[in-house]
Order: structure tokens, then C-alpha cells, then sequence
């Protein structure tokens, strides 16, 4: 039987499939019973699960996260879609499809990385090429910078996300920067290619996307800097000089890269390069936002629903 992805369960549905249960909790009504909230969730999104009359028994066998097979019916509560969950059962993950839990790049992840790495081999500055290719060269690290996501829900949130979303933004680079002579090319293409490294230590993406612990302590504008200091320390055991403007110039654009205070920045962008880093990012991250939530909408309607992220509903009506 194929199966009912979240974004097309409707109310007064029976719900009889697999998803991935997160963040279970138990609790008690104003009555003293117990119930348990938890996430359902696919590829496709998350829905909120209630199983009331529940025991503890039943919530010390439900795996935090794990894939269960659910038996209830879906309803409306306060204009919000649930499912009330009346059986739940364990299921081994070698059973299911994981394709259909976690959502891929639709792009073509082999092509994406050799564009990447033909770009940044642009790079001649000797000491940000030393620091670039100690990444390259470092197999267990790439591996994980093309599989992890760019982000847990906003943008990119796929495997492989990471990599489509350098990939997006070292194209733009390539693109404008004979636009604008006076910017530095070889910090701008490297700090694209490191901006965002510490997210493949930031989060977890076995069963759900997830932060891990030290993600979730320090972030992953904090873990990228510490990423670049272990190369460049590395590199320096080994004779190579390095200039500390430049390596203060390249961390600027890391940590300036969010653009504002609010967003997570410790520090906002002070160098031409790292405006262009910074805007190249966001413009990458809203574009994929705005596509995602449209194409997230089924119907005829002209407008989506409002999107909080974006502080908008957006118009998907395209010319003809």
C-alpha cells in the first residue's frame, strides 16, 4: 500500500501507516488521565498525534524518534489538523523506505560537487587555496558536506541541501563578481564554500533532522570558525605561513554571514566581501523558502496561506 504523506491527510481520515514519531511526551489532563502528544512526521511535513487513555507502558515503547505504524483517524481541533492516535507499534527501520521520510535534493549531487570544486580551484590566493583544499582533501568531511541539510526547517531542508545551497550561491558569485572589480574574489568564493561547514557537525540526519548537542551549545557560525582553526593549525605543523589578516578577513565573512544581530551574527558584515557573502545567502535561502511553500500549497488558489517565516502569503499565479 503506498503511502499517505502528512501534506495530503485530510480531516476525517483512518490513518493506518508508518511515519516517524518525534519529541513523544506524556502527560495528564485536568482529570488526572494520562495521554501522549507527539510529532508524526514524513518527508512531506509534521502533524501533531494525541493518544489519550494512554499508559506509560505504551510510552516507554515508543522510540524518541523512531518509525511506528499508526492506527487512528485524523480530525480538526481549534482549525488545526491531528491525528488521534488509537494503536501504536514499533516498527524496524530496515522495513521502511526512508525516502519516504526524509526529503532529497532533486539535483544531481555529483555534478553540484565537481561545479563546486571547479569554482573554488579559481581561488590563487596561496593561503586561502591551503585552507580550501585541507577541506577538499579531508574525505570524511566532504562526505558529510554533501549529504547533510542546509537547515532544519527554513531552507534547504533536504539531504543534500548543504551542498545545493553552496552550490546556488558560488554560482551567483561566479556570475556578478566581474561586475564588481574592486571585490576580492578569492575571499568571497572561500567564504561561500566555508560559510556554512559547521551545519555538517551542527545537524543530525539519521532519522529526522535534528541538532546535535554541541549544534545545539554552539551553533554552526561558532563550529565553522573552529573547523578553519583546526586546519589552519594543522597546516601550520606542517610549514605553511599564514597571514593573520587573512585569516581574520575570512572568518569575518563566517561570522558576519546572517547579516543582523537577531539572526545570529556576533558580528555585522565590515568588508565588501562579506556584504556580498551575506546577501548572496539570504537571497538563496528566501528564493528556496518561496519556491518550497508554493510548491508545498495544492489548488487553484491565486495566494497561498500566510507565511510566517517570510511575513507574506505569496502569489503563485505565473504568466502565461
Amino acid at each position: 500500500m503506498a503511502h499517505k504523506f502528512i501534506n495530503k491527510v485530510e480531516a476525517g481520515e483512518t490513518i493506518n501507516d508508518i511515519y516517524l514519531v518525534k519529541d513523544p511526551i506524556l502527560r495528564s489532563t485536568t482529570r488526572g488521565d494520562l495521554y501522549i502528544a507527539m510529532f508524526l512526521c514524513d518527508r512531506s511535513g509534521q502533524i501533531n498525534g494525541r493518544m489519550w487513555q494512554a499508559t506509560e507502558i505504551i510510552y516507554k515503547s515508543i522510540p524518541k524518534p523512531g518509525f511506528v505504524h499508526i492506527q487512528g483517524r485524523s480530525e480538526l481541533y481549534q482549525n488545526n489538523l491531528q491525528v488521534i492516535v488509537n494503536k501504536i507499534t514499533q516498527i524496524d527501520s530496515s522495513k521502511v523506505n526512508i525516502d519516504d521520510f526524509l526529503p532529497k535534493t532533486k539535483k544531481n549531487v555529483e555534478k553540484m560537487f565537481e561545479e563546486v570544486k571547479q569554482i573554488i580551484s579559481q581561488i590563487k590566493n596561496p593561503q586561502l587555496k591551503a585552507i580550501v583544499d585541507s577541506f577538499l582533501n579531508d574525505e570524511e568531511r566532504m562526505e558529510k558536506f554533501i549529504s547533510s541539510p542546509g537547515g532544519m526547517k527554513l531552507h534547504h531542508s533536504c539531504i543534500g541541501g548543504l551542498l545545493e545551497h553552496v552550490h546556488n550561491m558560488l554560482c551567483v558569485a561566479n556570475a556578478i563578481l566581474p561586475m564588481y572589480p574592486n571585490v576580492q574574489p578569492d575571499l568571497v568564493l572561500a567564504g561561500i564554500f566555508l560559510h556554512d561547514m559547521g551545519k555538517t557537525e551542527e545537524l543530525s540526519y539519521d532519522l529526522s533532522f535534528s541538532y546535535t548537542n554541541q549544534g545545539q551549545l554552539l551553533g554552526h557560525i561558532v563550529q565553522s570558525v573552529l573547523m578553519i582553526n583546526d586546519k589552519i593549525s594543522l597546516l601550520k605543523s606542517g610549514g605553511t605561513d599564514f597571514d593573520q589578516q587573512i585569516i581574520d578577513s575570512l572568518e569575518h565573512i563566517i561570522v558576519s554571514h546572517h547579516g543582523q544581530y537577531e539572526y545570529g551574527s556576533p558580528k555585522l558584515p565590515a568588508m565588501t566581501e562579506a556584504f556580498m557573502v551575506c546577501f548572496i545567502d539570504d537571497l538563496d535561502a528566501k528564493i528556496n523558502m518561496v519556491e518550497s511553500a508554493i510548491a508545498e500549497e495544492d489548488g487553484d488558489e491565486n495566494w497561498t496561506a500566510w507565511k510566517n517565516a517570510l511575513q507574506t502569503r505569496l502569489y503563485k499565479k505565473r504568466l502565461e
